[in-house]
Parts: structure tokens; C-alpha cells; sequence
């Protein structure tokens, strides 16, 4: 019997939650010469569901109210679709009933980007180790304060879970899972066709921009904060910096950490990285002359700075969005 495969489009689903994992599995389908996946889209209420393009889509059927014929049949894979609004949406009661006995009987269930919020409201992720979209790790973690989130991860397994991070690693996590069920040639070969990496390089930080940067705190620090940003390759010690606003070195290393929420160590690295990141993606520059410029000492210790910020190295990242700027021999 083919697996059932079953997306819950919440109202103003992210169009590529939805189609992207579904194209992965009918791929599967053609690689494997048989139906493998049964696909079917779940409605929150009755009707078209209308995405966050304005694009419509027919559902199969409406999550609670199944027909007739479908109603003793077993979901293998239950996947919940985002939204842009995921975050503050409330669901029903009944849907969130639905989901939490479907899930319970289903082989596996999870999420796709912001999907994982309507997992939170169902109680699913309690202790649970997940992703989600980068820009949206904060308000989940607050949703739900007893979750492990992988903040960098594109996709994770945690038992009967599988969550995605942000909309295209819908694809990613839709492709272990053919993995998972019919194994590495045809997960490779479905890959292959939809032009897709069978194993993404890196995580999703390398595609965030989260603004950590931002001037925050009273005028006084956001003064000194547009400061350094705008001059990241002079030292910012700590006293330089106090002496800028009247302050001691401890009171104001004490103010910055309350008001900004990162040492002024810490929120210096991460302007550095993000002036790195423009550098990168704009100019040509060599490594060690990038490094000069961003106030890093060397090309190894911007290096390992790009690493913990962005998951990736300055080489890689500028390979990926560097455009036409390429390093000088």
C-alpha cells in the first residue's frame, strides 16, 4: 500500500512549504517506477486555502472531517506547513485535537519552517530537539520554552520527529525522508533531477540576517554602536568605547550587556562578521586584506570568527553569494 504523505497547509501557508516537499515525493514516485507516496493536502476549514502569494489551493480534505471512504486510513507522515503569520495564528480546537491524535498514530510527523508553531500549540515539541526558520528561533524557543532548537540546522530528526528550517529546506528534509524509506540511489536520483543538492553544503545562518547589529540600548550606546560599525577596523576596547559615552569600564560593559544583550566583546565580532559578509559579497579582496579592513587580526581568526557566525568560511560563503567578485590570484 502506497504511504500516505500529509500536509497541513495552515491559512496563508508559504506556497513552497507546501509544493516543494510535494514535488520531492512524486519524484520519488517516477525514480521508484511505482506509487510509493500517496500525497494529500489538509485543509484548517473548509474551502481553497489561499497562500501568503494569493495563490489558492484545492485541499483533499479538511483537517477533522475526513470523508467517508478516507476516514480509517492511516497517515504515514505528517508534515505541517508555515506561514508567515504562524506565530500569532490560532488554531481551533479541532484542528489541534486533529493534530495531535493524527501525529500520534502517524509513523512520523514535523514541520516546515514556521509549521513548528503550530506543533508548539498542539503540545508536540515538549522536550523535543528541533528547527525552525532562523528569524523565527527566538519566538519559538518563547512559545515553547522546553525545546532544544538547532538554530543553524536545515533539517532535524529527533524519533518520530522531523522538522525543517526556512521554506527551500522543505526539499532538503522531504529528500531524507525518501532516504529514509527507499534509500540513497533513489533519494540521489530524485536530487538529480529536481537540480537540487542531495546533501545542502553548510547551514541556514549562511542565509540569515537576523540584525543582531542593530543599534540597541539608550542613545547614548546606540551612538557608540553606530560608531563602531561604522569604523570596525579600530581596536574597541572596552575602555575606548566607555570613554566615549562618560562611563567606567565596568558600568558600561554592565549597561551594554543589559540593554544590547551581548558583551560589547560579542557585539563587536558579530559587526565585524556582517562587515566581512558585505565585503564578501561585493569586492574582491584577498582573505587577509578582508581581515585588515573588519578589524580582525588575521585571515585565520576571521575564519573562525565567519565559522561560529555564519557556519560556514569566508571562501565558501563568498563561492555562494559573492556574485561576479572573485579573489585575486
Amino acid at each position: 500500500m502506497p504511504k500516505i504523505i500529509a500536509i497541513l497547509a495552515l491559512p496563508g501557508v508559504q506556497l513552497l512549504d507546501v509544493s516543494g516537499p510535494l514535488d520531492v515525493f512524486a519524484q520519488a514516485n517516477i525514480e521508484a517506477g511505482r506509487t510509493v507516496y500517496d500525497l494529500r493536502v489538509i485543509a484548517c476549514r473548509p474551502g481553497p486555502i489561499r497562500s501568503s502569494s494569493g495563490v489558492r489551493l484545492l485541499p483533499d480534505e479538511v483537517a477533522g472531517k475526513p470523508s467517508p471512504e478516507r476516514a480509517q486510513e492511516r497517515i504515514d507522515t505528517l508534515l505541517v506547513a508555515g506561514a508567515p503569520d504562524a506565530a500569532t495564528s490560532q488554531l481551533t480546537p479541532r484542528v489541534i485535537d486533529w493534530l495531535r491524535a493524527t501525529a500520534g498514530r502517524a509513523r512520523r510527523f514535523g514541520s516546515v519552517c514556521t509549521g513548528a508553531f503550530a506543533l508548539a500549540a498542539s503540545g508536540l515539541l515538549d522536550r523535543r530537539r528541533l528547527t525552525t526558520h532562523w528569524a523565527s528561533v527566538e519566538a519559538l524557543a518563547q512559545a515553547c520554552p522546553t525545546v532544544s532548537i538547532e538554530a543553524d540546522s536545515l533539517y532535524v530528526r529527533d524519533g518520530k520527529l522531523r522538522t525543517a528550517a526556512g521554506v527551500t529546506a522543505g526539499l532538503d528534509l522531504a529528500l531524507a525522508l525518501v532516504e529514509e524509506d527507499l534509500g540513497r540511489e533513489i533519494a540521489m536520483q530524485v536530487a538529480s533531477q529536481l537540480v537540487m543538492f542531495f546533501k545542502r553544503p553548510g547551514g541556514q545562518l549562511q542565509f540569515s540576517r537576523k540584525g543582531e547589529t542593530r543599534p540597541a540600548g539608550r542613545s547614548a550606546l546606540q551612538e557608540v554602536q553606530r560608531w563602531v560599525a561604522a569604523n570596525p577596523a579600530l581596536a574597541h576596547r572596552v575602555p575606548d568605547l566607555a570613554e566615549r559615552v562618560g562611563l567606567s569600564p565596568r558600568h558600561f560593559a554592565r549597561l551594554f550587556q543589559a540593554e544590547v544583550g551581548l558583551t560589547p566583546a560579542a557585539w563587536v565580532e558579530a559587526v565585524r562578521v556582517d562587515a566581512a559578509r558585505a565585503l564578501l559579497e561585493t569586492e574582491a579582496e584577498a582573505p587577509k586584506r578582508v581581515a585588515a579592513r573588519c578589524g580582525f587580526a588575521n585571515a585565520d581568526t576571521l575564519r573562525r570568527a565567519f565559522l561560529k557566525h555564519v557556519g560556514v568560511s569566508p571562501a565558501e560563503y563568498r563561492r555562494r553569494f559573492g556574485g561576479a567578485a572573485q579573489t585575486p590570484a
